[in-house]
């Protein structure tokens, strides 16, 4: 299962059926759980806890220091969930303590080609990142987001469970849940993955009429989100979007 090029840190924490492929390096304070796969010449360093039945194709850096002038060598962490697939040449830098001290990555992501997640971010549960796509430094990413190909978040921004974004978006807002956006620009909602999660018409036509009131109607922020709470009083899904927008601190991509 190990291959005899692959150099492992005697201190590094392996289960019995873990692969690690030709010329790949584990440092020691990597601890990897059952069923996962490490390609050829792949790079895991230092405090990296990884879940089941992950795999890392080949190139990738996983728990590296990050890019963080302030970093100073902390022993930061890194914190990957189960069944995730990272492609090629991806990155994820550990977190940092000017923040909360590790990078979390949740399970059942897809994470292609020459993707980054940056120190400190926090990506939740069926994620894809597209080939290219970069999220910055503190971003936090709900569940079931897809950041399509090149596209790009700045820091501390947050997006909200279930939002798309296609190729070549510029993310420098939060986007709130279930937005679709189209180079940067709010364009719907995102009908079909949420049909394909199980929403039902009326919880979608509800997030529908919420994202024409903070998209459509041509009014203030604030104005748009009573509205919104409105709408939210008998819906849980609704009320996500409204949360989310009142939370909101670098302010909601329109």
């Amino acid at each position: 299962m190990i291959h005899p090029s692959a150099i492992i840190d005697p201190k590094a924490e392996l289960a019995d059926d873990v692969e690690v492929g030709p010329y790949s390096i584990i440092g020691a304070h990597v601890q990897i759980d059952s069923g996962t796969v490490v390609g050829p010449h792949v790079v895991i360093n230092g405090h990296t806890t990884i879940g089941k039945n992950n795999r890392f194709f080949q190139f990738s850096s996983i728990g590296e220091e990050n890019q963080d002038k302030k970093y100073q060598g902390e022993p930061t962490k890194t914190i990957i969930g189960d069944n995730n697939v990272f492609r090629e040449s991806c990155t994820v830098h550990r977190g940092t303590v000017q923040d909360i001290g590790y990078t979390q990555i949740g399970s059942d992501g897809l994470f292609m080609a020459y993707t980054h997640v940056a120190h400190d971010c926090i990506v939740g549960d069926h994620v894809i990142m597209a080939n290219n796509a970069t999220i910055a430094g503190h971003v936090h990413v709900g569940d079931w987001v897809i950041l399509g190909g090149f596209t790009g978040v700045h820091q501390f921004c947050k997006i909200g469970a279930h939002a798309f974004a296609g190729m070549n978006s510029s993310i420098t807002q939060d986007i709130p849940p279930y937005v679709m956006l189209q180079r940067g620009v709010p364009r719907a909602i995102n009908t079909e993955g949420l049909k394909r999660r199980g929403f039902s018409n009326q919880d979608i036509r509800a997030v529908r009429n919420a994202f024409r009131e903070l998209y459509r109607k041509e009014q203030k922020l604030d104005v748009a989100l009573e509205a919104i709470k409105e709408l939210a009083a008998d819906n849980s899904a609704v009320q996500l979007f409204a949360d989310f927008i009142a939370a909101s601190e670098r302010g909601i991509v329109r």
